[in-house]
């Protein structure tokens, strides 16, 4: 294995400067910033703050309104991570079929990974509104149901569902096609002789081997479901119907910048933080021994 040698001992800081620049002022400095926070009560004008200790966590743990948020995390969490990661499986295997067209299909696959949620959120706005939407349109015409998500709070959470994991999708296409290209023909020749049916050989062979690049996507997704779910949430429903949609994400943004609450807002931000660091050290602990490697 060759060893790269740099000539000035200074260069790899340099190239490496940057990244650690924006880590600081994006991740450690707004981490540490809220862990302060939590432990303060600040006034909506933010030229007071007073020290509470664990107040603002005492208050937030017996608020039946911030359990009903955690749980609205979850469900969408899960959600999105199971949509995004079997459809993109799915639409990645048809991706790597022989037929006509098959770069054209492949990169229309790959675009939502390039829009951003705030913009797919309004995408999807367009798409579903049961005023001025598209497909209720259409479907007034076929149904009398009225596809109303106002009104219907799983309808509401479905929609935003969809939505997110629209926007990882051509991420997990991306990575799922180089992992079924990388498995040799050979093996899939050899499970044909075999008299292996599509089904064997998917559960055989092809997921066990696109086992890790699962794993990765699975605790991937569910970190941008947990963290960069608010402009989805807040283009589309902005919480409701009611509190349905409204995710951990999004009730600290709004205790925080709307009720001005920023004691409470960092306390929430913290116990995100942890919420979601816990469940990936939980991911690697129990879920990666059943990834195979080889």
């Amino acid at each position: 294995m060759q060893r790269t040698v740099f000539r000035s001992r200074w260069l790899p800081y340099v190239l490496v400067a940057p990244q650690m620049v924006v880590t600081v002022l994006f991740f450690f400095w707004p981490a540490l910033k809220s862990l302060q926070l939590s432990v303060y009560r600040v006034s909506p004008f933010g030229d007071k703050s007073t020290f509470v200790g664990l107040d603002n966590f005492t208050k937030l743990l017996t608020d039946p309104d911030y359990y009903s948020s955690v749980l609205n995390s979850f469900v969408f969490a899960g959600g999105v991570t199971v949509t995004a990661v079997l459809g993109s499986l799915v639409l990645a295997g048809l991706a790597t079929q022989k037929i006509r067209g098959l770069a054209v299909y492949r990169t229309l696959l790959l675009w939502p990974y390039g829009i951003a949620s705030a913009v797919a959120g309004i995408i999807f706005l367009f798409i579903f509104h049961p005023s001025y939407g598209i497909l209720p349109y259409f479907l007034s015409f076929v149904t009398t149901y009225e596809f109303n998500w106002l009104l219907k709070s799983w309808v509401a959470m479905t929609l935003v569902i969809v939505a997110m994991a629209w926007t990882l999708l051509g991420y997990n296409i991306a990575f799922y096609i180089a992992g079924l290209l990388a498995i040799p023909s050979s093996v899939m020749e050899a499970a044909d002789v075999d008299g292996a049916g599509p089904v064997r050989r998917f559960t055989a062979i092809v997921f066990p081997l696109v086992s890790p690049i699962t794993f990765y996507l699975v605790a991937l997704d569910m970190v941008f479901a947990f963290f960069e779910s608010f402009p989805v949430i807040d283009a589309v429903t902005k919480g409701g119907p009611g509190q349905s949609t409204e995710l951990m994400v999004y009730k600290l943004w709004k205790d925080g910048f709307i009720g001005l609450n920023l004691g409470s807002s960092g306390a929430q931000s913290v116990i995100l933080m942890a919420l979601v660091i816990g469940l990936t050290v939980l991911q690697f602990r129990f879920a990666e021994k059943k990834v195979t490697y080889r």
